[in-house]
């Protein structure tokens, strides 16, 4: 796993008055979290100019490779001297962050940090969450905000139609139990009657037994 290196050197100076003052104006100005943005903007201008110097006796074609790609994430440079007059104040203007607030997509910096950080930015139609995204020029005129979903509310039932349809249901669950009775009680009377036939036909069968019987003992006496 690589480590990742420091992007920024803090200053030599820590307590330089000067210094401190006028980084707290660009931390307002800008709406950033910390220095530490500052300093990643001055060591990243600082990396430019040191191409620049380097491109002094250079050919008009390799400076021009140079000033096309400071061109393209929107630095206007068109020569040496321009690529070593630029401060760290020109590279945070092309922050998305303060291009948000310069089209008016966000009244603050504050809230264009906010919409940022919630994923709430297209740039390109893609959603870009970094603050300190360097806008290309070509995307600059595709920045958006994303489209929110508005949640469908559900219809809300008066409550006389509730209580309506409570009265409904009570009727016919009373309903149903007056006839499960009435089934019951039929069902009852059956099997009272079914009884009563039964010890009927017993007693008539027990009677004949008995007639048998003494028929029998008087055949016997004769």
């Amino acid at each position: 796993m690589k480590r990742k290196h420091k992007t920024y050197s803090k200053p030599k100076r820590p307590f330089d008055k000067q210094r401190i003052d006028e980084e707290a104006e660009i931390k307002k100005e800008f709406g950033l979290k910390n220095k530490k943005e500052i300093w990643k903007a001055e060591a990243r201008i600082k990396s430019i100019r040191e191409k620049g110097k380097k491109l002094i006796l250079a050919d008009a074609e390799e400076q021009q490779i140079l000033f096309d790609k400071l061109k393209k994430i929107g630095l206007n440079v068109n020569s040496i001297g321009d690529i070593l007059s630029l401060d760290k104040k020109n590279y945070l203007q092309r922050r998305l962050q303060t291009i948000l607030v310069n089209k008016k997509i966000a009244r603050t910096p504050k809230e264009a940090r906010q919409l940022i950080t919630h994923k709430k930015v297209l740039v390109n139609r893609n959603v870009v969450n970094s603050p300190s995204y360097i806008v290309p020029v070509e995307f600059e005129n595709q920045i958006s905000l994303k489209e929110t979903k508005i949640k469908k509310e559900k219809p809300v039932e008066k409550k006389e139609e509730k209580v309506e349809e409570v009265k409904k249901s009570e009727e016919e669950i009373k309903k149903g139990v007056e006839k499960n009775e009435e089934k019951i009680e039929e069902k009852n009377s059956e099997k009272a009657e079914e009884d009563v036939k039964k010890s009927i036909d017993e007693k008539a069968e027990d009677k004949k037994e008995e007639i048998k019987l003494e028929e029998q003992k008087n055949e016997k006496g004769n």
